[in-house]
């Protein structure tokens, strides 16, 4: 490995609890690599997925890391077990609407949504 680091094994997991992984990586790599790893490898079967590394965004102890960080910059080493597998959180950007969309709703006449009846 680069440097003669230690390589660090990661666990992903997936909003509902199934993981990707674990696998070991350089410590020189880069928090955008390491969604692509998860893109490619997002399980076909979930109904909420991802279209590009854009939509993901990576959770280490309660921390978004960013895209241009390595995972040696990003790893959080308080409570690392010398050896254990890290853990990341993925979370999956809701799909944003267009702009056309968006001019439509805001066009769109207002319901009245209340169930309130006054007496």
């Amino acid at each position: 490995m680069a440097g003669g680091k230690e390589p660090i094994e990661v666990r992903f997991r997936l909003f509902d609890g199934t993981d990707i992984g674990p696998t070991k990586y350089d410590p020189s790599t880069t928090v955008s690599a390491l969604k692509e790893f998860i893109l490619a490898r997002w399980p076909q079967d979930k109904d909420i997925a991802p279209k590009t590394v854009n939509d993901l965004k990576l959770i280490n102890a309660g921390r978004i890391l960013e895209n241009n960080r390595t995972l040696a910059e990003s790893r959080v080493p308080v409570g690392e077990v010398p050896g254990g597998v890290i853990t990341m959180h993925v979370v999956v950007r809701p799909p944003q609407a267009d702009k056309n969309s968006e001019k439509q709703l805001a066009n769109s006449p207002k319901q009245n949504r209340c169930g309130c009846t006054i007496l």
